[in-house]
């Protein structure tokens, strides 16, 4: 949600915007489809089972091995814990992602100002299909994409990495001589 609220507001105001870090775009323009169902039952889970019950519904939804599916619901109780208002999350799973950040990927072509689009594969991340990111990059002038190695673990879910991330690209921005790290 923080992404495609980012790519609203730089496309409102191009002029306040330096650079733009985008993680994990899902817009494609095109609606929901299937996918209003799950986040549906994931706000029910959350609004009355509590987290352990939106942990557990995230984690149901992920086809991988039961290593996998443990992570993610360790990593979706962990994050849904650190939420002060969870009845607030429960009515924005329901609302936001039926909303248009902005009238569809084309629009993305007025962007101006440096982009890095860090994409996720879809093994352990399908709610952030690696498609949308490679298309969001394709479309914004100049923008880099970066992703995990295959078999790791989402780079967005690395925060130090994800932090060295985006300063080298940062870095890279003030001087566009420096080769990537």
């Amino acid at each position: 949600m923080g992404c495609h609220t980012a790519a609203a507001w730089a496309l409102a105001n191009p002029d306040r915007v330096s650079a733009l870090i985008l993680i994990g775009p899902v817009f494609t323009g095109t609606g929901l489809g299937p996918d209003e169902d799950r986040w549906d039952l994931r706000a029910s889970a959350l609004s009355e089972g509590g987290p352990e019950a939106f942990a557990r519904t995230v984690a149901e939804e992920f086809t991988g091995s039961d290593d996998g599916r443990s992570l993610i619901e360790r990593l979706a109780s962990d994050r849904i814990r650190k939420h002060r208002h969870p009845e607030a999350v429960a009515e924005a799973l329901r609302e936001v992602p039926r909303s248009a950040p902005f009238e569809g990927i084309s629009s993305l072509k007025m962007l101006r100002s440096p982009v890095l689009v860090v994409a996720s594969r879809d093994d352990l991340d399908p709610g952030h299909p690696l498609e949308v990111a490679e298309s969001w990059a394709e479309t914004i002038p100049g923008a880099r994409l970066v992703v995990e190695e295959p078999g790791e673990s989402p780079l967005a879910w690395q925060g130090g990495r994800l932090s060295r991330v985006i300063t080298e690209f940062l870095d890279q921005r003030d001087d566009p001589g420096q080769e990537p790290g």
